[in-house]
This record gives structure tokens, C-alpha cells and sequence, in this order.
């Protein structure tokens, strides 16, 4: 008799099947978690590197544009909106800008009157709004051109300063103000950081307001930039690191900061899925020059003391806490 032939396979043969297809899939299973742990740290740590350094370019912008002084808009011509006679002691007067923009003076601004010969610097001694008063010694009509040349050097506020530029920057607290954001609008900004652990972090808040405030504006949740800030890490020689640095020059009875340093250490905002711990990483930024500080430094020292603006009365007010 001829043995019928077995179809399929027989019970050791799907159990070593089995084995192999289990093996296999464990092997492809733990290299999925493998990935989407990795996949989850990457995650982790762009968005921590996004957050800062949107945080950091702010802040290299904003302190290079400190110091900036601006009359009006960009784009108007500013000009006396009446004619003023000289030698009359301290003419009142008022200025306007061609773009129907506002126009800011203040109290001690240096203003340049003028062009050619007639041209005079003029120093106020009040001024609010587009109206001042100051001593002219030429004659000038109306529609006379009338710039604002320099900037202020102490567009960055010098740490530890003395009246009026006190209480001035800190190692958490970074004061600066002018035409920050370049649109004709002059500004005071504190940046202030609030170094925390790992499991409380800090905050890295922003504040601005115009330089005619009337009172600082309380700081609240509304002004976090950073809400995951540990205090950073030491120095190679063990001593600690403050958020905010300067480099300060003397000019004339004063001083002036030429370059600031920020260094600022965050952590994920989710702890890591392979390490389970949450990662933590330092950004520095060692030399950003306000450059409108820097020319009129040089300019100050060398040629025309007038081109150093001094800080406005109303931002001397809003220093303090």
C-alpha cells in the first residue's frame, strides 16, 4: 500500500514558527519604543532650543537698538511749527512732524535747529509732548528742520549707577529703553530673571513700557518669555554665573555699557523618556554691543560731548521697584 503524503505543517514546526515570529516581533517592538523614546528626547529638547532661542535673539536685538533716539516716525521730518526769535531767554516752543506722527521730547534733550550756518545744538529745559522750551541763540522760522542727533549712553542702564540712573541693571535685571523696536515709539524694557531647580523652575519675564509711564507696569504671567529657568552653572573657577554681564566705560561724569553678556540655562519642559530625568542646557551669548551706545560713546569721547543724551526725568522715575 502507498502512504498518503501529510499536508501542512506538523505541531513542533508551527511551534518553532511561532518562536521565531515572536522573536522577531519582540526584536522589531522594542526598536519602535526604542525610536519613539528617541523620537520623544529629540522632541524634547527642539522645543527647549526653540523657546530659547527665540528668548536670546530678542534680546541681542533689543540690546543692540537700546540707546536709539527718535522724534517722531521714521519716516516724517520733524520741524518748528512756529518761528522762534533768540536771545529771549527760554522760548517756548513746538515741533511737528511731517506724517501727522507724535512727537516725544523731554527735559535736557539736545536738539540740533537747523542747517548751514544758522544751525544751533539747543539743550531743553522742560519739554513734554511736541512742546519745550529751551534758549536759542539764532533766530529761526517756521518749518526750521529739527533733529535729535546721538543716542542715550545710558540706553543700557549702568549696574549700580547713581542718581538718576539709579537703581540701575543687575545680574537678574536688565534695564534698557529708546526706539527699541525701531517704529518711532521710545520705550523702557526690563528684562528680568528668575533663576528656579529643576523641580521649580523660573521665569524669564519682559517688560515694556513707554518712557512716559506713569508708574512701572506690575510684572505678571502675561510677560513670561522663559518659564523653564534654572540658575546657571558655575564658572571653571567656581564662581556663579548671573544671567546678565556688562562691560562698563566711564563718559564724561558718568558711565555707559558697551556690551552686555547673557547666559541663561533652561530644561525641557517634559522629562526625557529614556532617562526620565528632565534635560537641562546653557545658552550664552557673551558680546552683544548696543551699537547706538558704542557710536556715541566714541563720538562723545572724541568730538561732541552733546551727542550723549542724557536719560529722560521719566525713565529715571521708572528705575526704581
Amino acid at each position: 500500500m502507498t502512504r498518503k503524503k501529510q499536508l501542512g505543517f506538523s505541531l513542533i514546526e508551527t511551534m518553532v514558527a511561532l518562536v521565531i515570529l515572536f522573536a522577531v516581533g519582540g526584536i522589531v517592538m522594542s526598536g519602535m519604543a526604542q525610536l519613539m523614546k528617541t523620537q520623544g528626547t529629540i522632541a524634547n529638547r527642539t522645543d527647549m532650543h526653540t523657546s530659547v532661542r527665540s528668548a536670546t535673539e530678542l534680546l541681542q536685538q533689543e540690546i543692540g537698538q537700546a540707546g536709539r533716539i527718535s522724534l517722531a516716525s521714521p519716516t516724517a521730518n520733524v520741524s518748528l511749527a512756529a518761528a522762534v526769535a533768540a536771545g529771549a531767554g527760554a522760548t517756548a516752543f513746538t515741533l511737528s512732524a511731517s506724517d501727522g506722527s507724535a512727537v516725544t521730547l523731554y527735559q535736557n534733550e539736545a536738539l540740533t535747529v537747523d542747517l548751514g550756518a544758522n544751525q544751533e545744538v539747543i539743550q531743553l529745559v522742560s519739554g513734554s509732548g511736541s512742546s519745550g522750551t529751551a534758549s536759542f541763540q539764532v533766530a529761526h522760522a517756521a518749518g526750521t528742520p529739527v533733529t535729535a542727533l546721538g543716542a542715550f549712553s545710558t540706553g543700557i542702564v549702568p549696574p549700580g549707577a547713581a542718581p538718576p540712573n539709579s537703581p540701575g541693571s543687575s545680574g537678574t535685571v536688565l534695564k534698557l529703553y529708546g526706539d527699541i523696536n525701531g517704529d518711532g515709539n521710545m520705550v523702557y524694557v526690563e528684562y528680568t530673571c528668575t533663576p528656579g531647580t529643576a523641580a521649580a523652575p523660573g521665569n524669564l519675564y519682559r517688560n515694556q513700557m513707554s518712557i512716559t509711564q506713569v508708574g512701572k507696569l506690575a510684572v505678571d504671567n502675561t510677560k513670561i518669555l522663559l518659564n523653564n529657568v534654572l540658575t546657571n552653572p558655575n564658572d571653571l573657577s567656581g564662581n556663579p554665573v548671573p544671567c546678565f554681564a556688562y562691560q562698563v566705560q566711564p563718559l564724561g561724569g558718568g558711565l555707559c555699557v558697551t556690551d552686555v553678556a547673557v547666559t541663561l540655562t533652561v530644561q525641557t519642559q517634559n522629562k526625557d523618556p529614556q532617562t526620565g530625568q528632565f534635560q537641562p542646557e546653557t545658552k550664552a551669548l557673551l558680546n552683544v554691543a548696543p551699537r547706538n551706545v558704542v557710536e556715541v560713546y566714541d563720538t562723545a569721547s572724541l568730538t561732541d560731548p552733546m551727542r550723549a543724551q542724557v536719560i529722560p526725568p521719566s525713565v529715571s522715575a521708572l528705575l526704581g521697584p
